[in-house]
């Protein structure tokens, strides 16, 4: 096993985990993002908004990624061919 597959396999309970949590509380993540990011807006005067706006929504974006990790295969059978 190389490497790289090493790495996956001990990061995926932690990936699990993250997702999880990004499910139950995905809400609350969003209100810090747009708090945060109105703060440094407010603290710049403005000069980086269009670039605290993209990452905003790219931060917000990856959030529901993690929450749609459990989508299809949530709930269902487990594939009785996937690696462990």
């Amino acid at each position: 096993m190389g490497f790289k597959e090493q790495l996956k396999a001990r990061l995926a309970p932690a990936r699990e985990k993250v997702s999880d949590l990004a499910a139950q509380h995905g809400d609350r993540i969003g209100q810090g993002l747009d708090k945060a990011a109105r703060t440094v807006d407010e603290r710049t005067n403005g000069k980086y908004s269009d670039r605290i706006g993209a990452g905003t929504g790219k931060a917000k974006d990856a959030i529901e990624r993690m929450k749609d990790k459990d989508g299809p295969s949530a709930g269902g059978a487990a594939d009785p061919d996937a690696p462990r």
